[in-house]
């Protein structure tokens, strides 16, 4: 009996002329192929039926009904607070970007102005 080592690390055996190519264990491409076809005719059949019913993809009560109505104010407000946070969050970056590049260089005009004597040793 052989070793377990010796399993693993054994070259492979020849496989014979009428073999076809190996194949991956688990479905076939075919079956992984006829899968997807089923789900995107499934999706473009729901999307069908949503566009063939207008009622349901009209748009929803706080951008169809009056602009003036403190619902849509309330949105608006939302809306905006959340793109200045957005905003406050890029500022922040770029700022701390900025520091970087400005603490990059204070460091490389330190290190350039140290002086090599004899040698190569800094005193």
């Amino acid at each position: 009996m052989k070793s377990p080592l010796t399993r693993r690390f054994a070259p492979p055996s020849p496989r014979k002329r009428d073999e076809g190519p190996l194949q991956p264990p688990g479905p076939s491409p075919r079956s992984r192929g006829e899968g997807a076809a089923k789900r995107r005719m499934r999706g473009a059949i729901l999307t069908m039926l949503l566009l063939a019913i207008p009622t349901l993809a009209s748009a929803c009560p706080v951008c169809f009904g009056d602009p003036n109505s403190a619902m849509v104010k309330g949105t608006n407000n939302g809306i905006f607070f959340l793109l200045g946070v957005i905003g406050f969050v890029q500022v922040g970056l770029g700022a701390m970007f900025v520091a970087f590049w400005r603490r990059a260089r204070a460091l490389r005009a330190r290190r350039d102005s140290l002086r090599v004597i004899n040698g190569g040793l800094f005193r």
